[in-house]
């Protein structure tokens, strides 16, 4: 690709043992269908010259810039709860790494570009309608104000993909503040090879939290910022209603990012016990067990860099003061929701708990409240008065002034799950138009657009829905 973008492998030089240099299977006749154009100017790239034949090529991994060569990354990880000693890219590769205009560092990263020694036996290609939401959640999370890698772009390979019937094969350029994953740290503790494990956390200090370099233990603040980072992370997660549906901890980051959407997917109805994955079947990862879940993974985090922190009480108590972390951000962000003056952890959690009782869109509820309508979308009103009657005594004077607060923060459009899947499958037939109107609807969720009232409602009939690994 003439012209093309400077890449560097920092992670590959500061921890060789820990990736593995590879090729990408060639897509035979690779086309573009999705480019990030705002994405790609951001990060210093050309779109004009994405869109050339080599940039394509680039996309599918089959053009990478002389000089560095891809890798695919070595982890393990605790899936459902079992120690899965190695995992790693079996189907993606770090192409490498973009520092942008304003000097951030991040991963360019290709997914479904055939098999690597960690494929674990499958034939690691993706298909086109798992990549397209793949870029449609990032950029719905992205425009939420919510931590996450985000896609550059989605290209079709040419090539058939074999599931239960053949699908039509893609790629998925993800971009990401890096891939350190809690299941990184855990295969270099898993190793035994203390020097491995330095050198691993010492470039996740350096690329994610460098104030801890200058901390009395490097290594316990390091592990106290990924807390903090998740903490908020996951806060983020409970205010908009979104089920990330595999939280291993190889899909936990270092940075605070949300990564690997799979089977993800947006609460209508509000339901704690709300599961999207056909794999979840004792709700491990639902909704409401996601505060807790990533806590678990955390505390796998410990145990790994325990060796480098060297005291046990010490990691103890940054987890400990994990939930209180986790409740800080979460009162803090339903505060806002409902306009309040000042924080009442019970006025949300009693609030959540009416709308379990009363089925009640969880989107939906937060603009209505703003509106003033809430109260029709309850059978027990007065249920509603005596909760609304606590809210309105902790509300600012300025009522207009409230809701224009409120509607800044609580979105009009989120991916709906029964919109994204029906987009997704005009993608497989070829047809864009779908996932361009989402697009735009989910990259201003807070303005209200006319003539887009379905856009803004739950699934017809409160149809469960479920979504696959797999993919």
């Amino acid at each position: 690709m003439t012209g093309g973008p400077q890449l560097d492998d920092s992670y590959a030089r500061a921890v060789p043992e820990l990736s593995l240099p590879w090729t990408a299977v060639r897509a035979p006749a690779p086309r573009l269908l999705l480019l990030n154009d705002a994405l790609a100017t951001g990060l210093g790239l050309d779109p004009a010259a994405l869109r050339a034949p080599d940039g394509v090529a680039l996309l599918v991994g089959n053009g990478p810039p002389g000089g560095v060569r891809p890798v695919a990354q070595v982890y393990a990880g605790h899936q459902w709860g079992v120690w899965k000693p190695r995992l790693g890219d079996g189907r993606a590769l770090l192409l490498g790494e973009l520092v942008d205009p304003g000097g951030q560092r991040h991963d360019l990263h290709l997914k479904g570009t055939g098999p690597t020694p960690f494929a674990r036996g499958y034939d690691g290609m993706a298909a086109i309608g798992p990549m397209v939401r793949e870029y449609l959640m990032g950029e719905a999370m992205h425009a939420l104000g919510v931590p996450t890698t985000r896609a550059l772009a989605v290209t079709a390979t040419g090539a058939q993909v074999q599931r239960d019937t053949p699908l039509a094969g893609a790629v998925l350029c993800r971009v990401a503040a890096s891939h350190l994953r809690i299941g990184t740290v855990q295969y270099a503790a898993a190793t035994g090879d203390r020097d491995l494990l330095r050198a691993l956390a010492d470039h996740a200090i350096a690329r994610h939290h460098p104030a801890a370099a200058d901390a009395d233990e490097p290594y316990l603040e390091l592990f106290r910022s990924v807390v903090d980072a998740q903490a908020s992370l996951v806060a983020r997660w409970m205010l908009i209603g979104f089920v990330h549906g595999v939280l291993s901890t190889d899909n936990t980051t270092l940075s605070g990012e949300t990564i690997d959407y799979g089977p993800c997917a947006f609460m209508d109805a509000v339901d704690p016990a709300t599961v999207f994955s056909s794999l979840d079947t004792t709700g491990r990862y639902a909704y409401g067990a996601q505060p807790d879940i990533v806590g678990w993974n955390l505390a796998r985090l410990g145990e790994s860099l325990a060796p480098l922190i060297g005291d046990d009480a010490a990691v103890q108590d940054v987890l400990a003061g994990y939930p209180a972390a986790h409740r800080r951000y979460r009162t803090a962000g339903m505060a806002a929701k409902l306009g309040l003056a000042r924080e009442d952890e019970q006025l949300g959690t009693d609030l959540m708990e009416l709308l379990h009782a009363q089925r009640i869109d969880f989107t939906s509820f937060f603009r209505a409240l703003s509106a003033g309508t809430a109260r029709d979308l309850f059978l027990d009103r007065a249920a509603f008065d005596a909760w609304a009657a606590r809210r309105e005594a902790l509300l600012p004077a300025d009522r207009a002034a409230v809701a224009r607060a409120m509607d800044r923060v609580n979105p009009v459009y989120v991916p709906r799950n029964h919109l994204v899947d029906a987009a997704l499958d005009a993608a497989g037939q070829g047809d864009l138009g779908p996932v361009h109107q989402l697009l735009e609807l989910f990259a201003a969720p807070y303005d209200e657009r006319p003539g887009r009232a379905e856009f803004a409602r739950p699934a017809p009939g409160g149809a469960p829905h479920v979504t696959y690994c797999g993919t």
